[in-house]
């Protein structure tokens, strides 16, 4: 996984990075695993904008991939790596033994031509999936389970990696990309390894242009808006007021603590690094 510059022709060329793309093996995505989706442009049922600053956007098809690693004992061969419109990760085509096509998270080591498996037989290995209870202590992992069966929800975006600390009774010990530790149920199904395009931090936009192509749209300061339009906006010329930095609703922006609290909070056992 490498990066490429770009030379300056051009003012958007100038400090753009990107992808080299050398680990994809194939460009055309399986056609049975792909399903349309339909874009909100950040509006709900009603079609109120409940998220602002979206529309717009390439269009792009959903690859349909297995966060639930649910066939067990069945190994695989590695097709093909993909490029996934929809996430910051790689995804790995692989063919199964029984004529099954599936998609999974590429991890960090992941080749055209290695064997996967899922299951307790697993060997302890990047793609393989088993459930905490089976993977030793130390051991890096992704895409974790909260519910056994659901699916993997923790650990999904590029280059991240949590890893198994500890066991005690029926949970697991994980230390997340954050830092933050908590419990995770034994019988939770997590994958081995780290996800793969580690340097997806490292790539630079270079224009504005590019980020419209994911379907971002401008975002205004409300420092330069209205009274009307935001609580922080008018005055003559640049002001600050004295007035402490707000949402266009009034809700505090910087320090000031909305979360509520949780059922789940009882499972974090320490929280992320400040």
């Amino acid at each position: 996984m490498g990066m490429k510059k770009y030379r300056p022709t051009t003012p958007g060329r100038r400090f753009m990075v990107t992808p080299s793309f050398e680990e994809v093996t194939k460009k055309t995505p399986e056609r049975s695993l792909l399903k349309s989706i339909k874009h909100s442009a950040g509006r709900n049922n009603l079609g109120r904008i409940t998220m602002r600053h979206r529309g717009g956007g390439a269009r792009t098809q959903y690859r349909i991939v297995d966060f639930k690693r649910d066939k067990l004992g069945v190994p695989g061969k590695v097709a093909a790596v993909e490029y996934d419109p929809n996430r910051s990760a790689r995804i790995a085509l692989i063919h199964y033994l029984d004529g099954e096509k599936r998609y999974i998270l590429c991890p960090v080591g992941l080749k055209v031509g290695d064997q996967i498996m899922a299951g307790p037989a697993a060997d302890i290995r990047p793609g393989n999936a088993l459930k905490l209870k089976d993977i030793p202590v130390g051991t890096v992992v992704h895409n974790i389970e909260l519910e056994p069966g659901r699916g993997g929800v923790l650990v999904r975006s590029a280059g991240a990696s949590a890893q198994l600390m500890a066991k005690e009774n029926k949970y697991a010990f994980i230390r997340m990309p954050s830092g933050e530790l908590r419990l995770v149920l034994q019988e939770c199904a997590a994958t081995v390894g780290q996800v793969g395009n580690e340097d997806h931090e490292n790539a630079v936009s270079g224009k504005a242009g590019r980020t419209r192509w994911k379907g971002r749209r401008p975002h205004v300061r409300g420092m330069v808006m209205n009274p009307v339009d935001h609580p922080m906006g008018g005055g003559e010329g640049r002001s600050k007021s004295h007035k402490h930095p707000v949402s266009p609703w009034g809700t505090p922006a910087k320090g000031y603590r909305t979360r509520k609290a949780k059922p789940s909070d009882k499972f974090i056992v320490r929280r992320r690094n400040k």
